[in-house]
């Protein structure tokens, strides 16, 4: 049986990059110091108006192609994580599979999963590679969240950025992703939301949690959802230790979707382990979404901080509400089989 091997990652952020600086500048009022020292973010990249999650997917995959080698005709499945996809239908994937140049052969899909879309989307190619379906499969994750917010939201504006990542993952004769789990609870929804756009009537729709103080579309609620991350991961990663017969000492790095830096310090804090082995890493570019893990596996692989002998966690948690992890080890060898 072969099994999943992440490979390669190409990440592809938009242009136009916003400070906090220029938030200083065009909102005196806020204390951008005081937020910044909370959210450990200092910049983000933003969609143009006319540019889609599609459009930096797309270049995210055209880098991972050039980079590679990559012979795009060999794609035999497309995964698409977006929670800002082009149309309501036709599928982006199906837009992604035409503009790439993929195959007609090649399966796609869609999946509309925020924070944890990474590690569902590996464990979606894990399936398909150890029933045999696909050999290579094309994982893109990409994020438009700047245009649900109101440009007078100080709560979301100054944390979510926009970016896309493309994964490649291949059959491999040993196992480097397992152990995955999952947890759901739709009881949280109204934690983070966007309530329009969809066929649900205005009046039928989901209320958020607590009053809307901004006017963007999606509406978050922090406080609740640091307590609901502070609460289901540790308890996740030590049911992911305890079927593998692991403890926490095995785990040489808690690779975690990039919320804020208070919440990962928290995080550290509850799970009593030395916040080096839970690495921060989004100053410049912002919270993500579902490509703030493949954004900080890149950067760790750059920087050499990633072995084939260390065993990692991946743990992505956030809207729906929705957890995924699962343990890794980095055994590829920096050139696509």
């Amino acid at each position: 049986m072969s099994h999943a091997l992440l490979g390669p990652i190409a990440i592809h952020l938009p242009e136009r990059i916003e400070t906090n600086d220029d938030l200083r500048r065009e909102h005196p009022d806020w204390d951008i110091e005081q937020i910044a020292s909370k959210t450990g973010i200092k910049q983000r990249a933003l969609a143009a108006p006319g540019e889609t999650a599609s459009d930096l997917a797309f270049q995210a995959a055209e880098k991972l192609f050039a980079a590679e080698g990559i012979d795009r005709k060999q794609i035999d499945f497309l995964l698409f994580c977006t929670q800002t996809p082009d149309y309501p239908l036709p599928t982006t994937s199906c837009l992604l599979q035409d503009r790439l140049g993929l195959s007609t052969r090649c399966g796609a899909l869609d999946f509309n999963l925020g924070c944890s879309g990474f590690v569902y989307g590996l464990a979606l190619a894990d399936g398909l590679i150890r029933s045999g379906v696909a050999r290579r499969v094309l994982l893109l994750t990409a994020e438009t969240y700047s245009k649900y917010i109101d440009a007078d939201d100080r709560s979301l504006r100054t944390i979510f950025g926009d970016a896309a990542a493309a994964t490649l993952i291949t059959a491999h004769s040993e196992p480097s992703l397992w152990g995955f789990q999952f947890g759901t609870d739709g009881s949280g929804a109204d934690t983070l939301i966007v309530g329009d756009g969809g066929a649900r009537p205005a009046a039928d729709a989901i209320r958020p949690r607590h009053r809307k103080r901004w006017n963007s579309r999606l509406y978050m609620d922090g406080p609740s959802l640091i307590n609901f991350t502070v609460e289901a991961i540790p308890r996740l990663i030590d049911e992911i230790l305890t079927a593998q017969q692991l403890t926490r000492d095995h785990v040489h790095l808690f690779i975690m979707h990039q919320a804020t830096r208070k919440m990962l310090e928290q995080m550290a804090q509850r799970m009593g382990v030395d916040q080096a082995r839970i690495p921060i890493d989004m100053e410049d570019v912002g919270n993500t979404v579902s490509c703030t893990l493949p954004i900080l596996i890149d950067r760790l692989r750059s920087r050499g901080e990633l072995s084939a002998d260390a065993t990692n966690m991946l743990i992505g948690f956030g809207v729906g509400l929705s957890w995924a992890g699962c343990l890794w080890r980095d055994v590829w060898k920096g050139h696509v089989t």
